[in-house]
């Protein structure tokens, strides 16, 4: 029976990361997957871009069950330490907007950064090599794996969550949490476009492709980025950002032009130039299909003169306050992330290691700690890999 220190399980961002701190501490390292290549995710993520970090990370923009629980790891490894990294290894990168960082050139050079970092410090990496068993012994564990069994004295589940499946995510983390009797807070796709019932997906269908600025409110949180109108329903970062605090049933707030009073305005022009159309003043505010739209809705008559007070209410609220129900989300074909996960209580905040099974460690997204959109989620991947790297 092959024997190493510590296995992680999951070549991803958190688990890659991981293996190259423990490597480099002398730990014996072996990194096991079933996918044929490392950090698919990764590989993918920013539009091959890879977004990964924000000069913003504060734990206020990560959701958990215990908002406290990520401090210890997020103040220990910063977004300046990553920066860091790629800057003594001379990959390029640039600041966006709202702090995001993405590479100049290809997210590949992170991927092929990873990699090299634990291999060349001894870890071993085993692709297409799914775990069959993980079972606990007296001292360490057990592993089953196709080509025989391994032992270790420490194993760390870094699979992340069940987002995108088509790339190989699966729920295998929350599995073996469950099987250790670790309790789970209940996982759900996150920053996931909205769908909409089909009566207003039929009336908004036309507007497929369009999109505004916009404040999407859910959950008491409002979002102030870009909302894109599609084929199923509703999307883009605002959107996005906003589905990580929405549950079923509840209403989703939008407005179109934040920080105008519309209504007031429309007034005010009604008074100077009646004989202007509603939507073609809608189109100085909106992309002018989405302005047309709205005019229409409201049952806007051709001249702006002509317009009531109650038809101009309609039309300012379906721009202000447009408020609707989604029927749900894409689900996690689509979602950025999984939010919930492993509960936070069960694990130690310095070292990620599971109180009630010594050895075990869990990190990356199979944790409740979600990220907002923007590089929050990969900055934790770095940071809990790496808090984890330093004890295993």
């Amino acid at each position: 029976m092959e024997r190493f220190d510590v296995v992680v399980i999951g070549a991803g961002a958190a688990g890659m990361m991981c293996a190259a701190e423990a490597a480099q501490r002398g730990r014996r390292v072996l990194v096991l997957d079933h996918a044929r290549a490392p950090g698919e995710q990764i590989r993918i993520s920013g539009g091959g871009r890879c977004n990964f970090t924000n000069l913003g990370v504060h734990p206020s923009r990560f959701l958990s069950d215990n908002p406290r629980f990520c401090i210890s790891a997020l103040s220990r490894y910063t977004p300046t330490d990553f920066i860091a990294l790629l800057d003594r290894e001379g990959i390029a990168w640039r600041e966006r907007t709202l702090g995001q960082l993405f590479l100049e050139g290809s997210a590949r050079q992170v991927v092929d950064l990873l990699v090299g970092r634990m291999t060349g410090a001894g870890a071993e990496l085993r692709l297409s090599t799914p775990v069959r068993d993980l079972a606990r012994l007296e001292t360490g564990f057990r592993l089953a794996l196709d080509s025989g069994e391994i032992a270790t004295g420490r194993v760390v589940l870094a699979t992340g969550g069940k987002s995108i499946p088509k790339m190989g995510a699966t729920g295998y983390a929350l599995d073996v949490a469950r099987g250790f009797g670790l309790a789970l807070v209940e996982p759900r796709a996150a920053l996931v476009p909205f769908t909409l019932a089909p009566d207003l997906l039929e009336r908004l269908s036309p507007l497929a492709g369009v999109s505004a600025p916009a404040r999407v409110r859910a959950g008491g949180t409002a979002f102030d980025e870009s909302l894109l109108f599609t084929h199923r329903g509703l999307s883009g970062p605002a959107v996005l950002q906003a589905s990580s605090y929405w549950r079923e049933g509840e209403t989703v707030e939008v407005d179109l032009a934040p920080g105008l009073d519309l209504l007031a305005r429309l007034k005010a022009e009604r008074g100077k130039a009646g004989r202007q159309s509603p939507g073609a003043l809608l189109s100085d505010l909106l992309p002018a299909r989405l302005a047309r739209t709205l005019a229409e809705a409201a049952g806007a008559p051709p001249r702006l003169g002509d317009c009531n007070d109650a038809v101009l209410s309609r039309l300012a609220a379906s721009v202000n306050a447009w408020t609707f129900r989604p029927a749900g989300t894409e689900g996690y074909r689509t979602a950025e992330v999984m939010l919930g996960g492993v509960d936070t209580r069960e694990l130690d905040s310095r070292t990620f290691e599971a109180r009630t099974v010594p050895g075990l460690h869990i990190i990356g997204e199979a944790v409740d700690v979600t990220g907002w959109l923007g590089g929050y989620n990969f900055q934790w991947a770095w940071a809990s890999g790496w808090a984890a790297g330093q004890v295993v």
